[in-house]
């Protein structure tokens, strides 16, 4: 998943939580007041039944009445009053009962002073086991009362109603949350991208406009300067190739000559050797920085053609064997068969047969790839080892599915490599990290007389592989070892314009 939508999911999908929660806080918080405002209201505060047992007729004396001391104490906590009607309405007791109030009541009376207010005093009652009826009641505005009432029908309208609107609520809240995410989405992606661009060394192009106008112009300018920062490295480059070519040819016109002359002392020939050996590499490090240069900016055109692949990898190690390879040095060439019982050869290549291996490239490019490979084994190596090159077809999984690939493989048993430096070649592979090589060509940890290949070699190895859309892996060989697998599609075509590479443009030559 695309980075960018999964931050915005992952907050999109957070802030509907967030809103879910206040909601249903919200709702517990409300179902508690009203809880809360209706206990206040019943016996936990004060009780008329509770008030009532403590009052009753006094025994032997008819139609006599009296409250106890707990039933005074209450009242007087609650700054309330009280009194007992019978059956008629009339107060048989009473205790604190203002004056204005009457001292007996019809049916209707006790009715509506049972739902509302007794004359603007919030009361209220109880119905006794004898029949009677205790009244308490309580200063004005220390109490308030509502009784409504209202058709079934209606109350499930308001149920319905009160829910719809809520939902319809809830609705336009998460409408206007995800309505904001999407513009903050929309004005932040294109940023994003340009962000990754730059991380990648690529300049990038926002449009400035909107609220987020001045980030874009920072990055416009940012991008600007990369490429006039990259044009100024690559104009350099080609300048100092271009200025170096013809006093280089001279010295080592020069040194040769000097070198096959009889008529100087052996030293002096041999002084004239080194110097031409160190012309030689300086020209090939020359070359290989002009090399990669014109690469990394496309300006050395991808030469397309359909090539035999196990015939590219014999011509590459003939060609260092027929330079003279040396003594402490072994190589062997051979195909890479992965037919056999896990790999149907005729469903992955059909039509094709089992020992070939073509695929679609530039040829001088892959030849260069091998000798670089073939060379960072030899350079690396001054004690000798025993170089493996390996070319075959094989099926590989990529971007979850499988496809074709036709792989070179480079192995060599000599020290090897840190595991620290094949895993940052890796990622450096992937473009999850730029290395020093990166800015500079060259390594900085290995900074020696080792040749002119060093570090720049295996950039420019990089750098072919990633122009025809391939892989390249290196890993540790057991012992002691290592081994680099250049992997690249078959549609040589396909690979490229997956990459946006121009394989038409610019200067030619190698």
């Amino acid at each position: 998943m695309n980075p960018v939508r999964r931050f915005f999911r992952r907050y999109i999908v957070s802030t509907i939580g967030i809103v879910l929660l206040f909601f249903t806080v919200n709702l517990l918080l409300f179902l508690g007041g009203l809880s809360a405002g209706y206990l206040s209201g019943t016996k936990d505060t004060f009780s008329v039944e509770r008030l009532s047992e403590h009052i009753g007729p006094v025994p032997g004396r008819d139609g006599v009445w009296e409250a106890d001391e707990t039933a005074r104490r209450l009242l007087e906590e609650n700054d309330a009053w009280a009194m007992v009607l019978d059956a008629g309405g009339n107060v048989v007791w009473e205790l604190g009962l203002p004056e204005e109030l009457p001292r007996a009541y019809t049916s209707a009376q006790v009715a509506a002073f049972s739902r509302w207010y007794l004359e603007g005093y919030p009361v209220k009652v109880w119905v006794r086991e004898d029949g009677f009826l205790a009244v308490a009641g309580f200063p004005p505005g220390t109490w308030v009362k509502y009784y409504f009432t209202m058709e079934r029908p209606y109350v499930d309208i308001i149920l319905i109603g009160g829910a719809s609107v809520f939902l319809m609520n809830l609705g336009l809240l998460l409408f206007l949350i995800l309505r904001g995410i999407r513009r903050v989405e929309k004005a932040m992606s294109p940023i994003l991208q340009g962000i990754q661009e730059l991380g990648r060394g690529k300049p990038c192009r926002l449009k400035e406009q909107g609220e987020l106008a001045e980030i874009s112009a920072g990055l416009n300018r940012a991008g600007d300067y990369m490429k006039r920062k990259d044009n100024t490295r690559a104009e350099w480059i080609r300048g100092i190739s271009h200025d170096i070519r013809t006093p280089l040819s001279m010295v080592l016109g020069y040194a040769g000559e000097l070198e096959e002359d009889d008529s100087l002392p052996p030293q002096a020939r041999q002084q004239a050797g080194i110097i031409r050996r160190q012309g030689e590499r300086l020209k090939a490090l020359v070359e290989s920085l002009n090399l990669t240069t014109r690469l990394e900016y496309a300006l050395r055109p991808i030469r397309l053609e359909r090539l035999d692949a196990v015939e590219l990898g014999r011509q590459a190690v003939s060609g260092v064997l027929n330079e003279g390879l040396p003594a402490q040095y072994e190589m062997d060439f051979s195909r890479e068969d992965f037919s056999g019982a896990d790999f149907d050869w005729e469903k992955m290549f059909p039509g094709q047969p089992e020992r070939t291996a073509e695929l679609v490239g530039d040829p001088d490019l892959l030849r260069r790839m091998l000798d670089n490979l073939i060379n960072n084994s030899i350079v690396h190596n001054p004690q000798g080892c025993h170089i493996s090159v390996q070319v075959g077809m094989r099926a590989a999984l990529r971007e979850n599915r499988q496809e074709r690939v036709c792989c070179f493989t480079v192995t060599d048993d000599g020290r090897g490599m840190p595991g620290a430096r094949l895993e940052r070649l890796n990622r450096e592979q992937d473009g999850t990290e730029r290395g020093p090589e990166e800015e500079t060509g060259y390594d900085p940890e290995q900074e020696t007389n080792r040749g002119p290949e060093h570090g720049l070699g295996l950039r420019i190895v990089g750098q072919i592989v990633r122009a025809h859309g391939g892989t390249l892996k290196f890993s540790p060989v057991s012992p002691h070892g290592l081994c680099v697998r250049a992997c690249f599609p078959i549609n040589g075509q396909d690979g490229l314009s997956e990459r946006g590479e121009d394989v038409s443009s610019a200067e030619g030559g190698k």
